[in-house]
């Protein structure tokens, strides 16, 4: 092309998506709003060689901004516009300073002709992108440093990040003139809420209105980050179309101050009745965290660079103080968070059950985190406190959160039902959950819940972007019509966990945890300890019976010869005291006996093996097979016994004396003993001992006998303890169960009780080798 042809190409501003495609809320997103191929009509721009200073590109309203056609600058050097002087100030600000994708108002630059205009200049892609604006000419409002400074001192007097908005919000509106200014914060999920606002006095309020995520698609928020100001001096603009000398890339006007909007986005302005905006990014660690949004709706407003730059100047201190205002919060907040954790830290210490310290009322285990409802979950077992879900509800979110997610130091979400469906029965309650683990297994946890919140979100408008019909009839997203507030019921989610809440309660579980590690070490060593006594205890236990039964032996049988050879010749209560002193000593060796015997079995290697339990019960069974016939007891064995790993000799003794208590324990006309065994997985209403071994079979014996008391169940097991006088039911020593659990126990088992009154006993235990 010749210097007096152009391409229109970049004229046609932004096609709308084919009709074929599906319509909607991404068709949005893929708005190329980036390269619209026009600016706005207030200004000019130019895009240069940077070395020739040759015009590449320029906007149709050059005469009308610059008082030259296109086609007397397309091609030409910008020489042909510029005096000498300009030319080399735009050469200085070049080679002085980084402009790459960093817009700079240079100066006020003076055209052939004397006309005057603001130059804003940037480089981007290797080109040169001048932007011209004619000088106003309005009285506007002299902004300097002493106007800045004072708006910074009235913005650090502010106590708290909402009031820091709300004075922005009436700084930037004194010094743009716009009829409203909002401060507008995004939250999680991409939605916005005004919480700030000044406004003329009979404008409608818009405080406090939510709006939905679509109304600033993907590509708007990322251009937001990059350019920080965004002014629209006039609503209902024609944009002008960039014209170049031959097609090549499209025109990334990213960094342009006078960068085209979106057709849809100037609907959505007049759907507002708004002439004028201008949007002040707040960046915060290089996110959009929100937008300072300034709206005109009696005319036009084009605001002068320097007013500009100040309201620019102003949402960067905010950006930055914003930040240390929410810190100072977070640092309130954490520091009564602190606090309370040390409260907790001595309390915990005080508390040698972990279950009764983290329960206590003292502890105010909802306080910590503001929570409505807490729940302490150790071993299986729910401890509930304030407003929660039922108690088994809780036991079935703690198993999915460690089958889902473990391991894991602390999870939070404020829409649990979102994550977990089930939970939606109770969100009215628990919406919010941050759960932390209490112990290396998983096993245990502390969960504290939020319940949705209680209220509706009032949207600016329907978050359901309609799809409506054009002029023509063809589909097309269009903003909304309606800024009617739009009430939206928030189901399932409840106020969101601050960051501070987290790592408090991840504090909370460091301290138990190590409180937790602390005490095993110590239950260790002490164990180490017990182990050591029991085992000299053994000892002597056993030597002093075995030393102490030869001279029991003399005065028994002194005694017994002294009431054979003089028994005619003693008086009558004499010969009294000798036969107690015989029967005396008969009791005292039977004791002895069985203490000899208890200690036996805590000294002697047992002979572990496999073994059949049918032949050992048989063989007790033959033994016993008199006192069985003499008592009329009839045995049941519903089903053969399983093998298993057992001392056979040992285990021989457990059936010996729990099928020995059911003959004597018994006073029924039809006395029965049953003996079988309970699967693992045929245990579900058996009531069985919280540590118990999920996998391991369970023995039992049972009987239809006098029973035992329920204040009695864990006495029967003490060794020389009888739960009644001595001679009732053929007398005993009280040792028998005594030496029964200590063989379980050696074995890696258990043995507990199960009896009613009058109805019998059941006797389970264990086996695991």
């Amino acid at each position: 092309m010749n210097n007096n042809e152009f391409d229109l190409s970049r004229s046609s501003g932004i096609d709308l998506l084919p009709v074929s495609s599906p319509i909607d809320l991404s068709n949005c997103d893929r708005e190329p709003i980036h390269v619209p191929g026009s600016i706005q009509p207030h200004g000019a721009l130019l895009v240069l060689h940077e070395t020739t200073w040759q015009v590449l590109e320029l906007s149709a309203n050059s005469f009308e901004i610059l008082g030259l056609e296109p086609r007397a600058l397309l091609g030409n050097a910008i020489s042909v516009l510029l005096e000498p002087e300009g030319i080399e100030q735009l050469r200085e600000v070049l080679a002085q300073i980084d402009l790459e994708a960093n817009p700079l108002y240079a100066f006020s630059m003076q055209l052939k002709g004397d006309k005057r205009l603001d130059a804003v200049i940037h480089r981007h892609k290797g080109r040169v992108l001048l932007e011209l604006e004619p000088q106003q000419n309005t009285e506007a409002l002299s902004v300097d440093v002493r106007v800045l400074g004072a708006s910074l001192r009235r913005l650090n007097r502010t106590d708290s990040a909402l009031a820091f908005c709300q004075a922005a919000a009436l700084e930037v509106q004194t010094i743009s003139g716009f009829d409203r200014v909002m401060v507008y914060r995004f939250a999680s999920d991409g939605s916005g809420e005004v919480i700030a606002e000044e406004r003329r006095a009979d404008l409608e309020p818009f405080l406090g209105l939510h709006y939905p995520a679509s109304d600033i698609p993907q590509q708007a928020r990322a251009l937001y980050v990059l350019n920080h100001l965004r002014l629209i001096a006039d609503a209902t603009y024609t944009p002008v179309p960039m014209l170049a000398l031959e097609v090549s890339e499209a025109l990334d006007m990213s960094y342009c101050f006078l960068r085209s909007v979106s057709p849809i986005h100037l609907e959505y302005l007049a759907n507002m009745g708004v002439k004028a905006s201008m949007s002040i990014s707040i960046v915060r660690d290089g996110q959009l965290w929100g937008l300072i949004a300034c709206h005109h709706y009696s005319d036009a407003r084009l605001l002068a660079y320097n007013e500009r730059a100040a309201c620019e100047f102003l949402g960067q201190m905010v950006s930055l103080q914003l930040a240390s205002k929410e810190q100072a919060e977070s640092a309130d907040y954490r520091s009564k968070l602190k606090s309370l954790s040390g409260r907790f830290l001595e309390l915990i210490e005080r508390e040698d059950d972990l279950k009764e310290a983290l329960i206590q009322p003292d502890l105010q285990l909802l306080d910590y985190l503001e929570a409505t409802g807490a729940a302490v979950d150790l071993h299986g077992e729910a401890h509930l406190l304030g407003k929660t879900p039922t108690g088994i509800q809780v036991l079935r979110l703690a198993e999915w959160l460690t089958d889902e997610h473990a391991p894991f130091e602390v999870f939070a979400t404020e829409r649990l039902s979102s994550r977990f469906p089930e939970s939606s029965a109770y969100q009215n309650v628990a919406s919010g959950v941050l759960a932390v683990p209490v112990s290396r297994s998983m096993q245990d946890m502390v969960i504290w819940f939020r319940p949705e919140v209680p209220q509706t979100v009032t949207w600016g408008g329907d978050p359901n972007k309609p799809v409506t019909l054009s002029e023509n009839g063809e589909s097309r997203l269009t903003p909304r019509k309606s800024f009617d507030a739009w009430r939206e019921d928030v189901a399932g989610c409840a106020i969101a966990w601050k960051s501070v809440e987290v790592e408090a309660a991840l504090e909370l579980r460091r301290a138990v945890v190590s409180t937790a590690l602390r005490r095993a070490e110590m239950l260790a060593g002490l164990n180490a300890e017990l182990t050591r006594s029991n085992a000299e205890l053994d000892s002597f236990a056993y030597v002093a019976s075995h030393d102490l039964k030869e001279p029991l032996r003399g005065i028994h049988n002194y005694s017994t010869l002294l009431l054979e050879d003089a028994g005619d010749r003693l008086e009558p209560n004499e010969k009294a005291k000798l036969e107690t002193l015989v029967r005396l000593t008969q009791r005292m060796e039977t004791l002895i006996d069985s203490l000899l015997l208890f200690s036996r079995v805590g000294r002697v290697d047992f002979r572990l093996r496999d073994c059949d339990l049918n032949n050992v019960l048989t063989d007790v069974l033959d033994l016993l097979k008199p006192r069985l016939e003499q008592d009329k007891v009839s045995v049941r064995v519903p089903r053969k016994l399983p093998h298993t790993v057992a001392d056979q000799a040992r285990i021989g003794e457990v059936f010996n004396n729990l099928i020995a208590n059911a003959i004597k324990y018994n006073n029924k006309a039809e006395r029965w003993i049953e003996l079988g065994y309970i699967s693992a997985l045929e245990r579900q209403q058996l009531a069985v001992p919280p540590d118990l071994n999920p996998d391991a079979t369970i023995f039992y014996v049972r009987d239809n006998g006098i029973g035992i008391a329920t204040r009695h169940l864990e006495n029967v097991f003490r060794i020389f303890k009888r739960l009644h006088a001595r001679d009732a039911f053929g007398g005993g020593t009280g040792a028998g169960l005594t030496i029964a659990r200590k063989i379980v126990e050696r074995h890696g088992g258990q043995i507990w009780v199960e009896s009613t009154i009058g109805a019998g006993s059941s006797f389970y235990f264990t086996l695991e080798g």
